[in-house]
């Protein structure tokens, strides 16, 4: 046999209303009108086809009824409040185990995450760095950042930032003296700066521009991460190919330039990843929410 439960909206209402005293009282602590509660309460009366309140000209007071029904009802809403806190405070308590792709971190999420911690102090972020693929069975972490085409079909995936490369460098390149960089054919006097990681890069830039014959050029150099290609780009070693969703501080301070407009995206981009469950840590759900709007304001 089913149990017979009223509205539980009307119920909390009433709860509230009836431990403070005032219909006034409880809509400010509910964020309601006070015509709102009113309606709440009628609407609760009529369901148990019982008055709960004496409405009077200085205020209300519970019936007789209300009373007892007060008495039942105001524990049961208590136990609902400590439990909820207790599984708030347990989803919480522990780091956050952030996994993150290794240029990701560095160039955008280590630049962000104060703003996060700011905002939710209680939360501990442990942040570790990978290239590799996450495996949610053996490691130690609660999300993962990774970078890719979105192919997780046994994990929880959605997307934060696309990829979208164009060269940059120093902007003492661009008037360098004997050797300047305004057209695609001065790249073939500068040394091209390429990641270990994303050695096709150039060759997708240069096919995009109509220029695969460049993806000859024979001065170049080959760093082991995107992070260190991209310091010897400011360093004024060579052209770089940049992420530009990654290189946010270092164009807007003038560190690196774009020698030219053409951006593409390679159809790639970084991933939140999750294990697929039924329920989500309260603390992987406030970052998962967090990083979702910080990469929407992004607008990549």
């Amino acid at each position: 046999m089913a149990k017979t439960i009223p509205p539980l909206n009307p119920l909390r209402v009433f709860e509230a209303v009836a431990r403070l005293g005032s219909f006034t009282r409880g809509a400010d602590e509910l964020h309601v009108s006070q015509s709102a509660v009113s309606r709440q309460i009628s609407l609760l009366e009529d369901y148990l086809q019982v008055k709960l309140f004496n409405r009077e000209q200085r205020g209300i007071s519970l019936t007789d009824a209300g009373r007892r029904y007060q008495q039942e009802v105001s524990p049961a809403f208590a136990r609902i409040a400590a439990a909820t806190q207790d599984l708030l405070a347990n989803n919480r308590s522990g780091p956050l185990r952030v996994r993150a792709y290794t240029t990701f971190a560095a160039k955008w999420l280590m630049r962000r995450l104060p703003l996060f911690q700011q905002a939710h102090p209680e939360i501990d972020v442990r942040l570790s760095t990978d290239v590799a693929p996450a495996d949610f069975a053996s490691d130690e972490i609660d999300l993962a950042i990774q970078f890719g085409d979105g192919n997780w079909p046994e994990l929880q995936c959605e997307r934060l930032l696309g990829d979208r490369i164009t060269p940059v460098c120093s902007p003492a390149l661009l008037n360098r003296p004997g050797a300047p960089l305004q057209t695609l054919d001065d790249l073939k006097h500068h040394r091209l700066l390429h990641s270990h990681y994303r050695s096709n890069d150039w060759p997708y830039w240069f096919k995009a521009v109509g220029r695969p014959d460049l993806t000859e050029h024979r001065d170049s150099m080959v760093f082991s991460s995107s992070i260190l290609t991209y310091q010897a780009a400011v360093e004024g070693l060579g052209v770089a190919i940049g992420q530009i969703s990654l290189l946010d501080q270092e164009l807007e301070s003038g560190a690196l330039v774009c020698p030219f407009e053409t951006v593409t995206r390679p159809g790639f981009a970084y991933y939140l990843l999750l294990p697929r469950r039924d329920t989500m840590p309260a603390k992987v759900g406030v970052f998962r929410e967090w990083l979702l709007d910080e990469t929407r304001r992004a607008g990549t």
